[in-house]
């Protein structure tokens, strides 16, 4: 647990990055506001310490500041910002990095719930876990001893993690055997493969499913249609980017270079404190045109939505399926103090045809924003835009 004193000041550096941001904007507006905007954020913690301080003295149960802090105060500071902007406790922000880096350390299997029980759903082929002999459907009913009888999965797969060369104790249950079977394991590097599907569904055809941009994906995408290559000539492909929520904008550019020709723009951005931005294909298709399709959803978003609208804009392919989410914000992850961690919006992106896709957030609960689709297709009051034949399309509310 973080101490009270590392808590506070943690609080205070985040609440001064935002005031500041705000005060900043005001202050560019209207130069003559910036010293009433020190004083208001002077006085804004001191009554934040006022409040934190009666709270902790007097509210009728034990405050766990952790929890008032990470879970409640800094969170609603910035969702007063936009939706996007969050901050990472040590756990949450320890699983972004592991999703950034398409990798983590632990054993390599996924594992589930089942009649109130933790079980294997499968190891992966090569792993510590496949060569040390544990099966799909073992129950693992212990880690290192410690019983997994009221934990759920995360807290099991938490406890499989661990660094690189150190070893852990599994203990399961398999159907047709008498007694538990014991498993010492050595943790290793496990990779997070983005590309988790790629085949032909019929010769020269190609289907590919990416389910997030991680710092491998761009090789990822480029080994699957080298292996496709390699089968023949590639006469058409199926991008499936359904459920993708996004993730590294720079993987996104590369991905959308595979498709394009050479020095198109693939994505724009810019923000308060940084000049424009333009992203555009460095090395292009290579001449590779074979008919191209996408597969999107509501739950596609942000580099998948790059990827999307750069092939929609400059007319590469056909995007087919629902309205995207509709996340046009590009957030910076600054790592803090106490391994957590700030993802703050400093930028707007913008397709190639100029159209900025981030749905309205404004006067909308968290829960509407995410969850809410009613008019996500009216096109009423939305920016327009063309594409480069001369197709209409439209910014305001994903592709």
């Amino acid at each position: 647990m973080v101490r009270s004193s590392q808590r506070a000041s943690l609080f205070i550096v985040l609440f001064l990055a935002a005031c500041g941001f705000l005060g900043m904007v005001f202050a560019q507006k209207n130069p003559s506001t910036a010293h009433d905007s020190d004083s208001d954020v002077s006085q804004s913690l001191q009554q934040f310490t006022q409040v934190y301080d009666i709270v902790e003295q007097n509210y009728a149960e034990p405050v766990n500041p952790d929890k008032a802090i990470y879970n409640g105060a800094i969170p609603g500071m910035l969702h007063v910002l936009d939706p996007h902007s969050n901050f990472f406790d040590p756990k949450s922000y320890s699983l972004l990095r592991e999703d950034q880096r398409g990798k983590y350390y632990g054993v390599g299997m996924t594992v589930g719930p089942r009649n109130n029980k933790v079980i294997v759903i499968a190891p992966f082929v090569g792993t510590p876990a496949y060569r040390a002999g544990i099966h799909p459907g073992d129950v693992i009913i212990a880690v290192d001893g410690k019983p997994t009888d009221n934990m759920n999965t995360g807290d099991v797969a938490d406890l499989l993690k661990g660094p690189k060369g150190t070893t852990v104790h599994i203990t399961v249950l398999r159907e047709g055997t008498d007694k538990p079977l014991e498993f010492t394991v050595v943790r290793d590097e496990i990779p997070r493969y983005s590309v988790d599907l790629h085949f032909l569904i019929h010769p020269g055809i190609g289907y590919m499913h990416v389910s997030g941009f991680n710092e491998t994906t761009e090789k990822e995408v480029q080994d699957a249609l080298d292996n496709f290559y390699q089968a023949g000539d590639l006469k058409g492909l199926i991008l499936d980017l359904r459920q993708n929520p996004g993730g590294l904008l720079n993987e996104g550019v590369g991905v959308a270079d595979k498709f394009l020709r050479k020095n198109q723009l693939i994505v724009s951005h810019h923000g308060r404190s940084s000049p424009e931005r333009r992203y555009t294909a460095s090395h292009g298709n290579s001449g590779k045109e074979y008919p191209l399709v996408v597969l999107v959803n509501r739950g596609t978003a942000s580099a998948a939505e790059i990827v999307a609208g750069a092939i929609q804009d400059h007319d590469r392919g056909l995007v087919v399926g629902e309205t995207t989410f509709g996340k046009g914000l590009v957030q910076t992850v600054y790592p803090l103090s106490n391994d957590t961690g700030l993802a703050l919006t400093t930028a707007k992106y913008y397709t190639p045809s100029g159209r900025l896709i981030q749905r309205d957030y404004s006067n909308v609960s968290l829960y509407d924003y995410y969850f809410d689709r009613d008019g996500i297709n009216d096109t009423t009051n939305k920016e327009v835009k063309l594409t480069d034949s001369g197709r209409t399309v439209y910014g305001g509310g994903g592709i």
